[in-house]
């Protein structure tokens, strides 16, 4: 748990840094692989990942500017990685501002819970954490190979010395 805005900020920059190495691997081509007909595009998670931190920082009382035409995904891969790595910049330093490591020990109703806001700020990275996981798979669908997030992807462990990679 965050006992301060700056343990937070070391963790969303490390966080961002890696989703960053995700979403500048898209293609434009790939922005519209599915895993199912009704299911959401790789572009609409990529962009929902994107738009959806000032609209979450909003709902728990940020004042941060919201991204204009956030239900239009970008035809550009380049665009999407682009406004992501402006717009969690900018979070960060909303954050830095507008919170305390005090605040970070008020409760807050969150998705029909009491949290506290250290636990809101460390929902707003699992949140990315999670559609991180699904581009990856989406990518790897798509024929591109993702980069490094916690772990090599199963190409790179050969480097490693490792013949057999683990499944």
């Amino acid at each position: 748990m965050y006992r301060s805005i700056s343990d937070f900020i070391k963790e969303w920059n490390k966080e961002a840094i890696l989703t960053q190495n995700v979403l500048d691997s898209l293609t434009d081509d790939a922005l519209t692989q599915q895993v199912y007909a009704e299911g959401r595009t790789l572009g609409r998670i990529a962009w929902h990942v994107t738009t959806n931190i000032p609209e979450y920082l909003t709902h728990f009382g940020f004042k941060v500017d919201r991204v204009e035409d956030e239900e239009s995904v970008p035809e550009s891969a380049r665009k999407i990685a682009a406004s992501f790595k402006d717009i969690s910049s900018y979070a960060a330093q909303i954050i830095e501002q507008q919170w305390t490591d005090e605040s970070l020990e008020q409760m807050q109703t969150a998705f029909g819970r009491q949290e506290s806001n250290a636990e809101v700020l460390m929902g707003l990275i699992k949140h990315i954490v999670h559609h991180r996981g699904q581009m990856t798979v989406l990518m790897r669908q798509a024929g591109i190979k993702p980069p490094s997030v916690y772990g090599p992807p199963k190409e790179d462990w050969i480097h490693l010395g490792v013949k057999n990679p683990p499944l």
